[in-house]
């Protein structure tokens, strides 16, 4: 870890960012404040109504008596959960606010246990400071009880500069390549447009070094090569590079499983869902959808990983262990990395009695060598090019060494539960589910997870026959009309409270309305579109189900009939 304070030494081309833009940050807060005029009381409505059906649920709004223009922030009980499996690594995305969209969201994700982006929460800046960027971080570290990531990436802004540093002062700040990029390339949009080369030649100088001494020579190369010495805008990219060149990140963790693709265009967690055309109005329908549609592809992925079996390619049984424990996403990436130790020997170059050194490089590739260290008696090894420690998936060059070694198995130490089967086993949110009553934080934990695991099983037996699978069905859509039914008349929707951060706003008073003897006709005709709504959404969920199911059944149908056939060609071989 590098003692270059980014404070003390801010990097001029950061205030650059700030200050080229001034006028059109003016221009585009005025135009929000008309296009979200009234928009910002209905998102407000919405917090207020979901806090009071799951007290988990968590929001706060910075400004006095709950005005629709304060900025807002938003966590549900799902995104509060999953940081408690995959909070290592965060990306706040500000894809929104960067380009100009009429919504000013932001977003806190990150990537779970099949390398799909998952979310730590929302929030809406209708204000931009660093006021509000304090207040918004120490917001979402509050819904988070305090749990401070190993990293977080953010786009090269002072303003949330300067609020990591604050309220996340242990936690390793990146600034986004993608952004970095984006800049360069209009800060010398004359040397892009009169040396077609320089992009790629930088862009493979940032990403495809693997040591500090190749990415300073390649650097000084670069510059040297296209006169570009005096510049000031890449001199001051030089001395924030301990924060975004990715040869001096590689010894923190950040979650990546893709080399040199890491943050480019930051998270996707709302691409396809909000865009440049969509309204505060639109809002809140298109978060629900995007949460909704990767929770689909979580479980499929999940169900991917459960019932289908990967093709072995070596006959290590570090392979079959790997192909066991990690989700197949995962397990496709490590076994890239082992198939790669048959072009990668470890050649044996120091053994100083408890700690042996390795060479490893790739056949005709020697001048890209790697040094493992490895220490048989604990056995642990570290590599030079730190693959482990940045994306928690072990490299090629330890796989080498452990097959010289006839280590078989992959040690304990070198498994990240976070990106196995079992990623969300365990305890979850112990610290801030104790400050809810006994059966919310069962909700969280025991509910979640049961009903999560049982729905998985259920789609299971249901796809093994057609005659099974019609049963099930039908059984499904009961379910639904008995589960919508609980939830109107049941006492979930009771259970109101204060703000889960203890902010300054008040709940809706939920229980007026119950003791009301009578409903108007306007409240009657809401509470029906409500539950048309609901309806629908829950039918389209059931029509995912049964394409999957479908699926699945027209899978087993086709291994059936080849089956057969090849039966039916045996018994004739064994006839003639």
């Amino acid at each position: 870890m590098t003692s270059w304070d980014p404070l003390f030494c801010f990097p001029i081309f950061l205030f650059s960012l700030i200050f080229s833009t001034v006028d059109c940050e003016i221009d585009m807060s005025a135009s929000r404040q008309r296009t979200l005029s009234g928009g910002g009381q209905i998102v407000l409505d919405y917090l207020k109504r979901m806090q009071a059906e799951n007290p988990s649920f968590h929001y706060a709004v910075q400004g006095d008596n709950g005005h629709s223009a304060g900025n807002i922030f938003w966590a549900d009980a799902t995104s509060r959960m999953n940081y408690s499996y995959f909070g290592d690594a965060v990306t706040f995305d500000t894809t929104c606010r960067t380009n100009r969209y009429r919504v000013p969201l932001t977003a806190f994700t990150g990537l779970n246990h099949h390398g799909q982006p998952v979310l730590f929460g929302c929030a809406l800046l209708f204000n931009e400071s660093e006021s509000s960027f304090i207040w918004l971080f120490q917001s979402w570290l509050n819904a988070m009880s305090g749990h401070a990531p190993v990293s977080i990436t953010t786009d090269p802004d002072r303003f949330i500069q300067v609020a990591v540093s604050q309220v996340l002062p242990e936690t390793r700040h990146r600034f986004s390549k993608w952004g970095i990029f984006r800049e360069t390339q209009e800060k010398l949009a004359h040397i892009y447009q009169s040396h077609p080369t320089f992009e790629p030649e930088f862009q493979k100088c940032i990403n495809e070094t693997e040591t500090i001494d190749e990415f300073e020579s390649c650097w000084e190369s670069l510059l040297e090569r296209y006169y570009l010495m005096d510049n000031e805008w890449l001199q001051s990219m030089y001395n924030a590079r301990q924060q975004w060149v990715p040869v001096y990140m590689r010894d923190t963790f950040f979650g990546e499983i893709h080399a040199n693709k890491g943050n480019e265009g930051m998270s996707s967690f709302f691409d396809g869902y909000v865009n440049a055309a969509t309204t505060i109005q639109m809002l809140i329908k298109q978060y629900e959808k995007a949460v909704a549609s990767w929770h689909e592809k979580e479980l499929k992925a999940d169900y991917d990983t459960s019932n289908t079996t990967p093709v072995l390619k070596t006959p290590s049984p570090t392979e079959k262990q790997a192909a066991n424990l990690y989700t197949r996403k995962i397990f496709i990436k490590f076994q890239v990395e082992l198939v790669e130790t048959l072009a990668n020997p470890a050649t044996k170059i120091d053994d100083s009695g408890t700690v042996t050194t390795y060479r490893v490089a790739k056949f005709g590739d020697d001048h890209k060598a790697h040094s493992v260290r490895f220490n048989a008696f604990e056995m642990k090894a570290s590599c030079s090019c730190q693959m482990f420690e940045f994306s928690g998936i072990i490299c090629r060059h330890i796989l080498a060494v452990f097959r010289a070694k006839n280590v078989l198995t992959l040690p304990s130490q070198y498994i990240l539960k976070r990106w196995t089967r079992n990623a969300k086993s365990g305890a979850v949110l112990d610290e801030q589910a104790s400050e809810l009553p006994s059966n919310s934080r069962e909700s969280l934990t025991v509910r979640y997870n049961s009903l999560r695991q049982e729905a998985i099983k259920y789609v299971e037996e249901g796809a093994k026959s057609i005659h099974v699978y019609n049963v099930a069905m039908d059984a499904l859509q009961e379910a639904v009309r008995k589960v919508a039914a609980a939830k109107n008349k049941g006492p979930g929707a009771a259970q109101g409270g204060t703000l889960a951060n203890g902010g300054n706003q008040e709940m809706c008073a939920r229980e007026e309305n119950r003791t009301a003897p009578y409903q108007s006709v306007d409240e009657k005709e809401k509470k029906i579109r409500d539950l048309a709504a609901e309806l629908e959404s829950t039918n389209q969920r059931c029509e995912v189900y049964r394409a999957n199911l479908l699926a699945v059944l027209k899978d087993m149908e086709d291994q059936k009939l080849k089956l057969s056939v090849k039966v039916q060609n045996a018994r004739l071989s064994l006839k003639e």
